[in-house]
């Protein structure tokens, strides 16, 4: 039906008959003379009606935004200072010979150029919302994007393979989307939150190397980054370190940013252990690219007579860190309670701090509520420690490990923002050595920090069983800019260091059976060493796109609250339906 693209007319095309079809980006009508902005997927061609030719004329003067037409005409030059340098096609114009309305359309809700549409609506009318042009871009990144992935890991000698959607629960921390089995009344499917024992069989059944661009399920709550149904690249491999690893994946990862978006990232990649990123950045996928850091002086605080410093000081698992703001000074007290509200929300029951106005003049030179409890001795060493320069401003936070962490951690992200602190464009960076469990002090009880699959560096299963705080795991995570890109790591391939784990997670041997027998008995049949990484998709083409959401770069996204507004979905099933599976729901008491 179209012989060209709108949006790929140029000077070579001078002088062709060509056949074009499209929406209606806008209708001009100067003196007479109609002049229909033709957009598709590859751009917008101007194409200009006469009233030379009265039928197409008058069709032309009839339509309207998003009408849906075929022209047919010859291309031209612009005349001279018409020339549109923002546009691809801005040298040429194409004028109308013919035209046919294929389809009319209601005015729509939003203008395409509107930039604050709410969400809702965006979503509500997607089909709309996507022929923008920003939509369209983000889409064919990502589009590209798994395509070099394809090519990379094919010329890398992996096989791409499917694994099951219709599967078992498995412990991966979230909750399952469950599936009822209409032919096996009363049992449930789980939609898979990754295929991690799948790609482990995979690697038993000797493919050596894998790979899968995979749609994953969790049910849990939703954010920026964050959705019920997502996509990742899933990879394994069989005997090959977490070295081999990380180095493949940090090639694909400077190969797809310069083929991708033509971004050199810069090499290689630095590493940092897990315990020197929480105590330097408060968290474990530190924004490099800013860089405040927290200071500890918990050994400060000790004696001090201020309990709020002094008590957490003390404890085992607390933590008094100070965060130094280059020129912070300049703060208002109400940029200050600001900060104090916005740690709040981790807990933090405060933000004290220390204004630098001049050093020189020792603690008269200091601002701040706090100093009458600091020995001049402690506020030298805070100062000399931080490295605090007139002008400064040094905020701490005092509590258990994980509230001060959070709350600065979240503080120095935000001041980065808020005071243009953000330095070079793009920082990866591999964080390695992670614990191998963390302590749940509500439940009493252990939890792996990655999951129960996961190597331990030890290689004795007693060693783990009865040092369990001390063991590190043979994890990695590769973080850009302060997102975690993904996260893998070396695999458990024995059957009695994996009863061990489980064991140490309350999981003894009967229930492990009815879990994980399948896999337990395949690490009995010759496993191989093995491992392998996931990078979130929605993540990474965000970042690459520079959009805050991964709804920008998911084509069909979910709300909030995991609802789709252009199906409606979820929403009620037919009665028929549920008698078939043997459900019967609960209704709620009417209060009426």
């Amino acid at each position: 039906m179209r012989t060209h693209y709108c949006g790929q007319l140029n000077t070579s095309h001078l002088d062709n008959q060509v056949e074009l079809c499209g929406w209606v980006q806008r209708r001009r009508d100067h003196g007479g003379v109609i002049f229909i902005d033709l957009r598709d997927r590859y751009g917008v061609a101007q194409i200009v009606f006469d009233p030379d030719r009265p039928e197409p004329f008058a069709i032309a003067d009839s339509v309207r935004n998003e009408f849906v037409l075929r022209i047919n005409g010859k291309v031209r030059r612009r005349p001279e200072g018409t020339v549109n340098k923002d546009l691809a096609t801005g040298e040429v114009e194409v004028l109308g010979h013919e035209i046919q309305i294929s389809n009319r359309a209601k005015t729509p809700p939003f203008q395409l150029d509107d930039e604050h549409v709410a969400d809702d609506t965006r979503l509500r009318y997607r089909y709309i919302d996507l022929r923008r042009p920003e939509m369209l871009a983000n889409l064919r990144l990502r589009a590209k994007v798994a395509g070099i992935m394809r090519d990379y890991l094919g010329d890398k000698g992996f096989l791409e393979i499917e694994t099951p959607m219709l599967t078992k629960a498995t412990p991966e921390g979230a909750r399952d989307y469950l599936v009822p089995s209409r032919t096996q009344p009363g049992n449930f499917f789980a939609l898979p939150q990754s295929p991690q024992l799948f790609k482990q069989i995979l690697m038993m059944s000797g493919m050596d190397r894998y790979y899968q661009i995979v749609r994953c399920f969790r049910d849990e709550d939703l954010r920026a980054d964050r959705q019920p149904e997502f996509t990742q690249l899933d990879i394994e491999t069989s005997f090959m370190d977490e070295e081999g690893i990380m180095m493949i994946m940090e090639e694909m990862m400077i190969t797809l940013f310069r083929e991708g978006i033509s971004v050199d990232l810069p090499t290689p990649f630095p590493r940092m252990t897990y315990a020197e990123a929480l105590q330097r950045f408060g968290t474990d996928r530190p924004d490099l690219r800013n860089l405040l850091e927290l200071t500890d002086v918990s050994d400060l605080m000790q004696d001090v007579e201020f309990k709020v410093f002094a008590s957490p000081a003390k404890m085992e698992n607390g933590r008094v860190a100070a965060l130094n703001v280059p020129d912070g000074g300049k703060l208002s007290r109400k940029e200050i309670d600001d900060y104090t509200d916005f740690v709040g929300n981790y807990g933090a029951k405060g933000l004290a701090y220390i204004k630098v106005n001049d050093l020189g003049r020792g603690r008269e030179g200091l601002q701040s509520p706090i100093l009458k409890f600091l020995p001049d001795e402690v506020i030298q060493n805070i100062l000399e420690r931080t490295g605090t320069k007139n002008g400064d401003l040094i905020f701490f936070g005092a509590d258990k490990n994980q509230i001060v962490n959070d709350a600065l951690g979240s503080l120095r992200n935000r001041l980065a923002v808020d005071l243009g602190l953000l330095h070079s464009e793009w920082r990866p960076l591999w964080i390695i050595d992670f614990p191998m469990f963390e302590y749940d002090e509500d439940e009493k009880c252990w939890d792996s920090l990655h999951h129960p699959f996961t190597a331990p560096r030890a290689e004795d299963p007693a060693e783990i069983q009865s040092e369990p705080a001390q063991c590190l795991s043979r994890a990695y995570d590769l973080v850009l800019n302060g997102v975690e890109l993904g996260g893998g790591s070396i695999r458990i391939h024995k059957r009695d260091m994996q009863l061990a784990v489980l064991s140490l997670l309350g999981i003894n041997a009967e229930e492990a059976e009815e879990k994980f027998g399948f896999l337990l008995t395949a690490l009995d049949y010759g496993c191989p060493p093995h491992g392998g990484i996931a990078f979130g998709l929605d993540r990474l083409v965000m970042l690459m796109a520079g959009v805050d959401s991964i709804r920008d770069v998911i084509a069909f996204p979910k709300t909030q609250t995991a609802t789709c507004p252009l199906t409606a979905a979820p929403s009620p099933a037919n009665p028929r339906q549920l008698r078939e599976l043997g459900i019967r729901l609960n209704k709620k008491d009417n209060p009426e």
